[in-house]
């Protein structure tokens, strides 16, 4: 179906299904923590799954690791050692491997800080989200600015050099200034990549059936785009929708998903996509969402919630979903590379997106231009087979 050369990076996420509290606009999934969290009981369950997907990786090694959640500092550090002894055991670690762990602006987890460095972890993801307690309130936060801001700090004193911070805009009863005020707070605290995202009501969530009143649409987009100059004039260069880095500091694990690189997901509901040259075919799997489901099937070929094989048909599309969103775009050559089929099979949406003046192509690459990078939707329904 497919002719892969060579396999693209591979990376693994961990996903921690829990919360102390459900955030009224959050559609991740995750559930609110227990009073008895079955940390060691989900950490055996990991191996398990991790055990379970060798298989299809045999040979590999990974490029980066991505503990996301839930909120995966609610963990303590003797839990990711014997998760990592396991990991390491199983496969070989890039010498220059990315390892990144959400982490939430409270005290409990910042305590933790160092004891995850010690590990080898070495990028902290701190979901701020904003640095005005009325918005933090509004949002169903459980911490305040000073905790974010005194976390932001912890990281910097065990000495975590790589520090994202997630923050939105566009957030209940939000105005210009305060917008502002959060990119100036942030800019301040100089992390090295910010996460800058418009608030979206989602499906499945309080917010969505109970939507707040927010800030008209207009005014938003205004303030995203004097918030994005203002980030490029303090060093942050947007090379991502929402993804702003200072020197060199992408975010190595995002830029593999973006690139149509492959992952294996281990956790409750974790997503994975994995080509196999042997089969010349990449295929999609996702586990069991609930927690308690999850940790009594890892292991077994109930885990499994759903898989399939991507299509010939639909590898263009899936490709360009994921690369046009770089703001860059990507070298020519790996879209053979990743995809494993010619630039070819495309040619006919390339040529209506250049003609549109959505992107931009040459022997060596192809981005997306400013006006493509605005209405990206459209540009990429281009590539629908």
């Amino acid at each position: 179906m497919f002719n892969f050369t060579s396999l693209p990076p591979l990376s693994l996420y961990i996903h921690v299904p829990w919360c102390i509290r459900k955030c009224p606009y959050c559609d991740f999934n995750s559930h609110k923590a227990p009073d008895n969290l079955a940390e060691q009981n989900y950490i055996d369950a990991l191996i398990r799954d991790l055990e379970q997907e060798m298989p299809h990786i045999w040979g590999r090694s990974i490029h980066s690791i991505f503990i996301g959640g839930g909120t995966p500092s609610l963990f303590s550090a003797e839990a990711y050692q014997r998760l990592f002894s396991s990991i390491r055991a199983l496969l070989p670690f890039n010498p220059n491997i990315e390892i990144t762990l959400e982490a939430n602006p409270g005290t409990f987890e910042a305590q933790r800080f160092d004891e995850y460095r010690s590990l080898g972890i070495n990028r902290l993801s701190i979901g701020v989200q904003s640095f005005n307690d009325h918005s933090l309130s509004k949002l169903g936060r459980i911490h305040d600015s000073k905790q974010a801001i005194k976390a932001i700090e912890t990281a910097y004193k065990v000495g975590f050099e790589n520090v994202n911070l997630d923050l939105m805009f566009g957030l209940p009863q939000q105005t210009e200034q305060m917008a502002k005020n959060d990119i100036e707070t942030a800019i301040s605290l100089a992390p090295s990549h910010i996460s800058y995202y418009q608030l979206t009501m989602e499906p499945n969530t309080l917010f969505y059936q109970q939507p707040p009143t927010l800030p008209d649409e207009d005014h938003i987009i205004d303030w995203q785009l004097a918030n994005q100059d203002r980030l490029a004039t303090a060093g942050y260069r947007q090379y991502e929708v929402s993804a702003y880095a200072k020197d060199q500091k992408q975010c190595q694990h995002n830029l593999n998903y973006w690139q149509f690189g492959d992952y294996l997901g281990i956790g409750a509901g974790a997503h994975g996509k994995v080509s196999d040259a042997s089969t010349q075919s990449i295929s999609r799997r996702s586990k069991q969402k609930q927690p308690q489901a999850y940790m009594d099937s890892s292991g077994t070929a109930a885990v499994i919630q759903s898989e399939e094989t991507i299509s010939k048909a639909d590898i263009g599309f899936e490709f360009m979903l994921n690369a046009l969103r770089l703001t860059d775009g990507f070298p020519t050559p790996l879209f053979y590379q990743h995809a494993g089929i010619p630039l070819s099979h495309i040619d006919k949406a390339l040529q209506q997106a250049e003609q549109q003046d959505l992107l931009t192509r040459d022997i060596h690459h192809i981005r997306p231009t400013e006006k493509g990078q605005r209405y990206l939707n459209t540009l990429i329904a281009l590539f629908l087979p």
